[in-house]
């Protein structure tokens, strides 16, 4: 039997596209991802890490979870700039629906379950800009899926009301050195999402050290 690919990240992107967030604001979040993405800083540490597996999809309400970009291996600069352009050109699936946050996280355990490969870590990276106002509660997707061995960071967009700051990391945030990255306003997504993903790819790096 062929020996699986050494991994040390599965990453899922899970953004947000629920009714809040405007035609400006969904081209500012995924051009800022696809950026990001293309950073130098940030495709070094993918290549050094020895590369990761990612997959994006759009979300909004119960129903509406559109995939992105489907799993793909990254280790070089070229397989970076090809998934950032497809993040870059994706044509939004959804934008009248509301925030179901649980079944986001449940879609990305979904996700996560159907990887191609096993990573030695697995992190769930949600974007959002407000607090779940359709169907379950994130507690209940962590009570019916399976996320052990699973960090759940968040990327959060501040201005709305309840502040959603808090809530995720009161009731989003999960697993081993979880965390939230706040950006001021979409126009600071591109500048957070980056600083989000050097935590979370150099963790990857980081964990080839603990390997037996």
């Amino acid at each position: 039997m062929q020996a699986q690919t050494r991994c040390g990240l599965s990453l899922v992107l899970a953004l947000d596209v629920s009714s809040s967030v405007d035609p400006q604001e969904f081209d500012l979040q995924m051009g800022g991802l696809a950026r990001a993405l293309r950073d130098p800083e940030i495709v070094q540490s993918i290549v050094e890490a020895g590369g990761m597996q990612a997959m994006a999809f759009e979300w909004s309400g119960r129903d509406q979870a559109v995939d992105v970009v489907p799993w793909t291996f990254l280790t070089s600069e070229a397989d970076v700039f090809a998934f950032a352009g497809a993040i870059e050109s994706h044509r939004r699936g959804f934008d009248e629906f509301p925030t179901a946050l649980g079944y986001a996280l449940g879609h990305s355990a979904i996700r996560l379950d159907r990887a191609p490969l096993r990573c030695a870590r697995a992190v769930v990276d949600v974007s959002g800009d407000g607090v779940n106002n359709e169907g379950y509660e994130p507690a209940l997707a962590y009570k019916n899926f399976d996320f052990s061995n699973v960090t759940v960071n968040g990327l959060v967009i501040t201005g709305e009301k309840p502040d959603p700051v808090a809530y995720y990391r009161r009731h989003v945030i999960r697993g081993p050195g979880a965390f939230v990255e706040v950006a001021r306003d979409f126009s600071d997504y591109e500048a957070a999402m980056k600083r989000k993903l050097l935590r979370e790819i150099n963790g990857a790096a980081l964990s080839f050290l603990t390997d037996p």
